[in-house]
């Protein structure tokens, strides 16, 4: 069964997009590109930003480079050129002076196809909202020089894109995203096979994500379990991650007290919103849900920001990025 665009049976006046005048259920390759002079209003702010000619950020592994880090006592197979004699003359014992290594920073996108993105009540799909802030994104990363890699998911197939620099990696990406056949919507996945795919799909992107990188991680964070957190948790350690947290207003709260009718095009449903505690239970699930994530990146460093799917996702990554402590 195809997936349809679920509607509300909503008066014209009561809800009304505030998104781009593009597609709402599909992306193609041109409105990707058309992105690009939009995305040099929104540089990728990142705390350690160092000497852009030898490369933008600081890594935060140890290795011999160009900004000093520590002293530690010597160990054996330590560069005796590296030794700090200052300190070895004021302690009485070797000690080697360690540096960061300064590089360019990978970009990693991890896009999520998974079946829950392709819902909307207003504005856009989530997967065309997730679609719209990977190529902002992309293009924001290619445009301050830096490698850019993704790894794009649904149930079905993986496509895992290594990082590279300059305009073709990110028109490459966006061709790979345009072409996943996930927006073909063939195939209804249970719950289980969400779960399946975004576990699996981190799995390979700490495989592939260098310590250093900067990731973003795109996504409505659906059906996403303990053991999938923990992946989550572990790519922080030694990564800086931004989530994107890409939802439907329809799923933050329930409309106005009435009688509606919801359908896909292909089934019809009928939702009743008229008791205020039902209306009140669904909106703490979800603020629930999203305080959950919030703790979650505060423990583990990590960057957490919303993208409505209503909203403009340029105004929403700005917003985003503007309120980030650099």
């Amino acid at each position: 069964m195809n997936r349809k665009r679920a509607q509300l049976d909503l008066s014209p006046s009561s809800y009304e997009s505030t998104c781009d005048d593009r597609d709402p259920v599909r992306i193609s390759l041109a409105s990707m590109i058309s992105l690009r002079q939009a995305a040099r209003n929104l540089p990728l702010k990142v705390a350690k930003i160092r000497a852009p000619q030898n490369g933008g950020y600081l890594a935060p592994f140890k290795g011999l480079g160009m900004e000093f880090d520590e002293v530690r006592p010597y160990q054996a197979g330590d560069d005796i050129r590296s030794l700090d004699w200052k300190v070895t003359a004021r302690t009485g014992k070797p000690h080697t002076k360690l540096f960061r290594d300064e590089r360019e920073r990978p970009v990693l996108l991890w896009v999520d196809l998974r079946a829950p993105m392709f819902f909307a009540t207003r504005g856009s799909y989530k997967a065309v909202a997730a679609a719209h802030v990977a190529a902002l994104l992309a293009w924001s990363a290619t445009l301050q020089g830096d490698r850019l890699g993704a790894l794009i998911f649904s149930e079905h197939k993986h496509v895992e894109l290594r990082p590279r620099r300059g305009s073709s990696a990110a028109l490459h990406f966006m061709k790979q995203l345009v072409e996943h056949p996930a927006w073909d919507g063939r195939v209804q996945t249970a719950t289980t096979g969400d779960r399946h795919a975004s576990l699996h799909a981190l799995g390979r992107l700490r495989r592939v994500a260098r310590p250093g990188s900067l990731i973003f991680l795109i996504s409505d964070f659906r059906n996403i379990d303990e053991e999938t957190e923990s992946h989550i948790s572990q790519l922080a350690r030694h990564n800086d991650i931004d989530m994107v947290f890409i939802f439907d207003p329809l799923e933050r709260e329930l409309p106005p007290a009435g009688i509606y009718r919801v359908s896909n095009e292909q089934e019809t449903l009928i939702l009743n919103t008229r008791d205020e505690k039902v209306r009140e239970t669904y909106r703490q699930r979800f603020d629930a849900r999203f305080a959950r994530w919030r703790r979650r990146s505060h423990l583990s460093r990590m960057y957490l920001m919303s993208c409505s799917t209503e909203q403009n996702v340029l105004h929403s990554l700005q917003r985003g990025f503007g309120s980030r402590i650099v």
